[in-house]
């Protein structure tokens, strides 16, 4: 045994996070702090929003439909917002983004505040903060792989996926106590504090300006991403599987009504947060993550176990299972999100990252958004746990299908694929030619 316990230290380090991203640059610190800020005031009006509607509308239709109103915003401007990414200074498009979502928390409490808190008024919000997240992400999104060393992104993936957790657990678990509590107006100035402060840490990121071949924000440029995003099917196969898992099996649009039947009001900000908090569980224990090759079937697997998972909480009528089911929901949709983002970092040129980032953007977000309208609807015809349980196995099911019929993505080797061969050659020569005082300037806290 004495021989054996040096292993175990270092077996427990390979499960932790890997932190290269993170010591490396400084960048990197201060954009994963400022999302992790933003993150979790966003998190709180995700909880308090649909319980505004519920409380002023009894419906679960009317709460889905909060995804219908985000659809278009989300489609035009997803797709915009990639072409802008590529043609502008990306910190600029976050900066002016965050600030505008700072606007929309600022009406969003003086609404709460009035004697009689209007309806419309919470749908125009979420079209225009869809619109907003539309043409930040994949500024975001494509600003990491320059910040982050090519060798070092799947572990940057594995930190983001983590960063976007800490707010997921911390905001809708603190949502259901505030709301409860002290009321939606709190919810929403806590979030408009978030932002605040997330756009001071954003104004210190170094200048982001567009690569020399990029083109300029256009239907030809559009349409440029596109053909580039059909040419490459592992590519598509990681769209088409989490748009399949996200539509069919995202039920946070009925979990106030599913507290409700359990009569467990009290456990709706833990059903929340479990389903990030399963995420961040695989998050912290995610350096294993690095030494997978083959991350194609990882994403398959793992979108095919999150739908079993939501089957699973539609079925059981126990709180304390429904909350065990949605933590494994959570961290099955982590593992596959980290290696689909592993995927998209490594193999898609600097030139067309934001654009590719605006169609990525589309596959994780327009699933959610109709997802809600699926849920809701199934949940005023059917019942709310058959809305939940079908779902789920109706994803496990599409999931299946699709890897039969994408033998590419299945396939898919980092090591090997001719794509990630030469983004990597890319960023080789990039960094060769990088003046010795910026790569030190990047490196320094």
């Amino acid at each position: 045994m004495t021989e054996d316990a040096p292993e175990h230290p270092a077996r427990l380090r390979g499960l932790l996070p890997d932190l290269a991203p993170w010591r490396a640059s400084r960048d990197f610190r201060r954009l994963w702090v400022s999302g992790t800020i933003s993150n979790f005031g966003s998190f709180l009006t995700f909880v308090a929003l649909p319980v505004q509607i519920k409380e002023l509308t009894d419906s679960a239709a009317a709460v889905g439909a909060i995804g219908a109103v985000e659809l278009v915003p989300l489609v035009v401007f997803g797709l915009y917002g990639g072409a802008l990414a590529d043609a502008l200074d990306k910190r600029k498009l976050i900066l002016w983004t965050e600030a505008g979502q700072g606007v929309l928390s600022a009406l969003l409490l003086l609404n709460a505040l009035l004697p009689s808190p209007a309806v419309w008024p919470l749908y125009l919000v979420a079209a225009l903060s869809s619109a907003l997240v539309s043409v930040q992400r994949p500024a975001l999104d494509s600003l990491w792989p320059r910040i982050v060393a090519h060798e070092h992104l799947p572990a940057a993936a594995s930190l983001n996926s983590l960063r976007w957790t800490v707010g997921g657990v911390a905001g809708p678990a603190l949502a259901g106590v505030v709301v409860a509590y002290a009321g939606l107006g709190w919810a929403y100035g806590a979030d408009l504090l978030t932002f605040v402060v997330s756009a001071v840490l954003v104004v210190r990121i170094a200048a982001a300006p567009a690569a020399r071949e990029a083109a300029k924000p256009s239907l030809a440029a559009i349409v440029e991403g596109a053909r580039y995003a059909w040419s490459r099917k592992e590519l598509l196969g990681t769209y088409a599987v989490d748009l399949a898992a996200m539509f069919l099996a995202m039920p946070l649009a009925v979990l106030p009504f599913l507290a409700d039947e359990l009569n467990a009001e009290w456990s709706l900000g833990l059903m929340y947060a479990t389903v990030p908090f399963g995420s961040m569980l695989v998050g912290l224990t995610g350096g294993w993550t690095s030494r997978v090759h083959r991350h194609g079937r990882m994403v398959v697997l793992s979108a095919a176990l999150w739908g079993l998972a939501i089957a699973g909480a539609g079925v059981v009528g126990n709180v304390w299972l429904v909350l065990l089911f949605l933590t494994v929901a959570g961290g099955c949709d982590m593992v596959s999100g980290i290696f689909r983002g592993a995927m998209w970092n490594q193999t898609i040129p600097d030139e067309l990252r934001g654009r590719l980032a605006g169609i990525e953007l589309l596959s994780y977000s327009v699933g959610p958004t109709l997802g809600q309208v699926r849920s809701g609807g199934f949940a005023a015809w059917w019942g709310v746990r058959a809305s939940v349980w079908s779902g789920g196995l109706l994803c496990a099911g599409a999931v299946g299908l699709l890897a039969l019929c994408l033998p590419g993505l299945m396939r898919y080797d980092e090591r090997t694929n001719e794509h990630a061969a030469r983004v990597r050659a890319q960023r080789k020569a990039s960094t060769a030619v990088t003046p010795p005082s910026q790569a030190q300037a990047q490196a320094q806290p």
